[in-house]
Parts: structure tokens; C-alpha cells; sequence
């Protein structure tokens, strides 16, 4: 109980749009600034490695736009027989679909969304799907892929170190965490570099520390990073 209550006066703040540090991305972010305003210049594709932002992104934009957005992840559309999930979007009055990690969608999934993409058309809803690769390396079926191909496309550039300390310092300001530079440094020069991986270093760094109730120090994310083999 007592761990429960100390994770708990330290929430993670939710996506938003300006907390997400953009680095080579501004094009996209104010891309996006302009669909949450309702201002939809037409459908959009984001791709990038895992750890790049994109369900970050996304979740921020059906939070912040003003013509409500609908975000739906891989599993509910592969978890939702066809013809509920075209109801249930033909239902809704969002304005907005978002649909994530559609590389992952199964032979059925993909039917569902090829018709939620001709039936957004139709409506004039816009959408923005995102995946890990280029539109042409999409594994799905070649209708769907060319119907995706066909969307803006926007290829989430990876952050500089500065760019990667910048957001570290963002997440621990989140949670509540005083760090002293010489622990990003360590982190970056020996752990994983992807933003997941970094972030979740930052989050198991702060569960230690307040169970343990240690600091947050270089020893503490040594002791960590070595145990966990991060």
C-alpha cells in the first residue's frame, strides 16, 4: 500500500502536443497543431523506428483536437470483427481517426481498415495512420498499402543527444525528479538509445528511488542498469 501511495503523487504527465520535443520534426508537429485546430489539410501517414513518438503523437492529437479524434491501437481493430468496427466508426461523430501501429494488423484487420479508410473518404474524415516503416515496406495487402500511400507521409527523424537530454529532463521534471547531469550522460552512453527504452530507465530510476527511499543518483542507476541488464 505504502508503494502504491508514493507512485502515486508522481503521475506522468498525458501526450500533448507541446510536450513532445519535435527536434527535425517541426514540420509535422505544426502539421499536426493544424489538425487539432481543426484546421485538416488531408490524411496523414507517420512512420518511424519504435521508441520515435508515434503513439505519443497520435494520442495527443485525439486528445487536443478540436473536432474530437478517435485513436484505436492495433489490438482493438484486430480484436473487433469487421463489420462492428466499420459500424461502430460510421456511429461516431469524431471527425478525426486515428489509427496506430498498423503494421502489426492481421488479414482481417486489414480488411477492416481498408473500409474504414474508403468510408473516411466518403465522409470526408480525415485520418492519420501510423506504423514502422515506409508506406511501401508495409506488410499488408497491396489495396490497403496503395490507400496509405496515397496519405501525406512523414518519417519521424530520430533525436539528437542534446535533443534526447532535452526530453530526460522533460520526463523527470514530470515525475517530480531533481537529476544531475551526470546521470543523463551515463545513461546515454551506456544504455539503449531509443526513446522507450531511455524513459523507461527514467521510470524504473524513480520507482527505486522512492521505495528505497535513495536518492536519485549515478551509484543508483549503475545498481539498476547492471541487475536489470538495461
Amino acid at each position: 500500500m505504502m508503494r502504491q501511495l508514493l507512485l502515486d503523487i508522481r503521475p506522468i504527465a498525458a501526450p500533448s502536443l507541446n510536450n513532445y520535443v519535435a527536434g527535425a520534426n517541426r514540420d509535422l508537429l505544426n502539421h499536426l497543431r493544424n489538425m487539432a485546430a481543426g484546421h485538416t489539410p488531408g490524411s496523414a501517414y507517420l512512420w518511424g523506428d519504435s521508441g520515435s513518438g508515434r503513439t505519443h503523437l497520435l494520442r495527443a492529437l485525439a486528445a487536443e483536437s478540436a473536432v474530437r479524434g478517435l485513436y484505436l491501437e492495433a489490438d482493438q481493430i484486430n480484436n473487433t470483427p469487421v463489420d462492428t468496427l466499420v459500424a461502430a466508426l460510421d456511429a461516431t461523430q469524431a471527425k478525426l481517426w486515428l489509427f496506430d501501429d498498423i503494421h502489426l494488423l492481421d488479414a482481417t484487420a486489414q480488411i477492416a481498415l481498408f473500409r474504414a479508410v474508403n468510408l473516411a473518404a466518403a465522409r470526408s474524415i480525415t485520418v492519420v495512420a501510423a506504423a514502422s516503416s515506409a508506406p511501401r515496406d508495409l506488410p499488408l495487402r497491396e489495396d490497403l498499402r496503395t490507400r496509405i500511400g496515397q496519405m501525406l507521409a512523414f518519417c519521424i527523424q530520430p533525436l539528437h543527444d542534446e535533443e534526447r537530454v532535452e526530453l530526460l529532463h522533460a520526463h523527470a521534471g514530470a515525475r517530480g525528479m531533481k537529476i544531475d547531469a551526470e546521470v543523463f550522460d551515463y545513461l546515454l552512453r551506456h544504455g539503449r538509445r531509443d526513446i522507450r527504452s531511455l524513459l523507461g530507465v527514467l521510470d524504473l530510476l524513480d520507482e527505486h528511488s522512492l521505495t528505497r527511499q535513495r536518492p536519485v543518483t549515478l551509484p543508483l542507476l549503475r545498481e539498476i542498469m547492471h541487475t536489470r541488464l538495461i
